[in-house]
């Protein structure tokens, strides 16, 4: 599972600096530093182009089938017991 998490975490980093250059290129404020370094450069000129690309059944497929947080669901309510007051 640290395969996954280790990607997840990567995955969140780069693609939430994706989106910082996007929005600073829309509303013309300072764009992040430039990508340094083979795994900068792969992480947002190749993955997160592609990801965004890639259509929304395609990606929750790829989420659903990693294991991770994201697949855990919410608890369900506690069962009433009669009224509150």
């Amino acid at each position: 599972m640290a395969f996954f998490r280790w990607l997840r975490s990567n995955s969140e980093h780069y693609l939430l600096i994706d989106a910082h250059r996007r929005l600073a290129q829309r509303d013309g404020a300072p764009a992040p530093r430039p990508p340094r370094g083979a795994k900068e450069i792969f992480w947002l000129k190749v993955f997160a182009p592609v990801y965004s690309l890639l259509p929304w059944p395609v990606r929750h497929t790829v989420m659903k089938a990693m294991p991770g947080s994201h697949r855990q669901t919410w608890a369900p309510p506690p069962r009433l017991r009669g009224p509150a007051v």
